[in-house]
């Protein structure tokens, strides 16, 4: 029993079974069977020989330990790697979602703007329209008072000047008059013409109003 439990403490185990201690101790007890039977003196001689037959396999223990070690490690590695996959694959696809949002906002944005772009150069060539009729028209209201000042000015000194003209024949009428008063006077005889002269006279002033000064030719009446 004390060779067993010496065994069991080692954790010696054959290669062909896994680590328990009922192989430690079939193990042993194999080992028991090679030791021959005599007295109990040479201790020296079974111990060695115990020895030599559980030395080899106590490596093997260890690095079969170690290669589970290594498996399980290896299994806990994989395991977080497809944990990570996952949840990199689930905000791979958060982000793709919202990449597309954006994507698409983004679209409508440009639309907009594109849109607006166009509404802003709609209205500023409205607006240059607009102030070039303004401008036209203003150039045609100038144009036309000019034209309007120019014929009024025509106008005044064309009424001028048939006043002068009227002024004139008045004159020269009055002196003929006077002439031939003169001359029938120097006869001895009575002018035939002195009503008419004193009612002629009368109605001059009446005759030098602007309603009857002709606006075409100039022509004077002389009735």
């Amino acid at each position: 029993m004390f060779l067993v439990d010496w065994a069991v403490k080692m954790r010696i185990r054959p290669p062909e079974f896994d680590t328990s201690i009922c192989d430690a101790k079939y193990h042993v007890s194999l080992a028991l069977l090679v030791i021959p039977r005599g007295p109990w003196g040479d201790v020296a001689r079974r111990f060695t020989m115990i020895r030599w037959d559980m030395a080899p396999y106590a490596p093997r223990t260890h690095a079969v330990a170690s290669l589970r070690m290594k498996q399980i490690a290896l299994d806990n590695q994989r395991r977080t790697i497809r944990r990570l996959r996952v949840q990199l694959g689930r905000g791979l696809a958060i982000i793709n979602k919202e990449h597309e949002s954006t994507q698409v906002a983004l679209e409508a944005s440009h639309k907009t703007i594109a849109g607006l772009t166009d509404i802003g150069l709609c209205m500023s060539k409205k607006i240059e329209r607009m102030k070039a009729r303004k401008q036209h028209i203003r150039d045609s209201h100038l144009e036309c008072h000019q034209n309007m000042q120019a014929r009024i000015q025509a106008a005044e000194y064309m009424i001028q000047e048939q006043h002068l003209i009227i002024e004139a024949l008045v004159e020269e009428k009055s002196s003929l008059l006077q002439k031939i008063q003169g001359l029938y006077e120097e006869n001895g005889a009575l002018a035939p013409f002195d009503d008419e002269w004193e009612e002629e006279a009368k109605e001059v002033p009446e005759q030098e109003g602007l309603e009857d000064i002709p606006m075409g030719e100039g022509e004077i009446d002389d009735e």
